[in-house]
């Protein structure tokens, strides 16, 4: 009989966030399967838990995965942690949850910390329709394609950023964007110098130019207003070109790619960007 996958989430700061249930199932399970080995037996100690522990990584997940599967399916019940929040979002345990459901293994997460929601609730932005985003791709052409397919969006938006790219991030999202987009900063959560400032983008770009970016970042950005689609349609393609240019693109090439994407006519584009 096979066993259990867990997925125990982790306090993103404050070690009182830990839940009864979260300590008796890590108290319970055969083995741990963690981000962070030495990061998750600090956690362990200061709940008095002595368990066996297995690195399960973005970059032994390959290796890994299949073998925690084998262990579980022999009896066993495995709980995965990641260092800090909800296991397998934004994080390879969602390849193990996906190995699970294959082999036919019974799959239970257990609610608890999750910066993403935690920024979301007191970000003041809109929490009705929210996407969210993760971290953005430090390759240049992934980042502006990604932040390209967000120019209409409506909804609330959540990003995670670490402090030393927050500068050029606040900058991306203010030229994609707009200047006037206000944004939630929220960082350092749940811990001793947790801080959230709210502001447009403009001022997030020159609050950090002053201070220098502290910790983890959570960050919540207005979605798009609501505009007609023919409008929104022809505003984000001579957007686009608009990037392109500054970017070092000529203004044939930028409204080539651009209609390629967007199936927006080329000759319609390139009469508008010429206004």
């Amino acid at each position: 009989m096979s066993g259990m996958l867990y997925l125990v989430p982790t306090p993103i700061g404050n070690l009182s966030d830990v839940s009864q249930r979260c300590r008796d199932t890590l108290a319970n399970a055969d083995f741990i399967a963690a981000e962070d080995t030495r990061v998750s037996l600090r956690l362990l100690n200061h709940l008095d838990i002595k368990k066996p522990l297995v690195s399960y990584y973005e970059h032994n997940k390959e290796q890994s995965g299949p073998k925690i599967v084998a262990r579980i399916l022999e009896g066993e019940t495995c709980a995965l942690v990641s260092d800090a929040g909800s296991p397998a979002i934004s994080d390879p345990g969602e390849d193990l949850v996906r190995l699970c459901a294959e082999a036919g293994i019974p799959v239970c997460a257990i609610p608890g910390p999750c910066a993403a929601i935690t920024a979301l609730s007191i970000s003041a932005l809109p929490t009705g329709r929210f996407c969210f985003e993760g971290f953005l791709s430090t390759n240049k052409k992934s980042r502006r394609a990604h932040l390209d397919a967000l120019l209409g969006e409506n909804r609330t938006m959540i990003f995670y950023e670490a402090p030393h790219k927050l500068r050029d991030t606040l900058k991306d999202l203010s030229a994609a964007f707009g200047e006037e987009r206000r944004i939630s900063l929220c960082r350092e959560l749940t811990k001793l110098h947790e801080e959230v400032l709210r502001m447009t983008l403009r001022e997030a770009c020159a609050y950090y130019e002053a201070q220098e970016p502290r910790g983890e970042y959570v960050l919540i950005v207005e979605g798009a207003p609501q505009v007609k689609e023919e409008a929104l349609t022809e505003e984000t393609a001579l957007t686009m070109v608009a990037r392109r240019i500054e970017q070092g693109m000529s203004k044939k090439d930028a409204v080539k790619e651009v209609s390629k994407l967007t199936g927006f006519p080329k000759n319609a584009l390139y009469e508008a960007a010429l206004k």
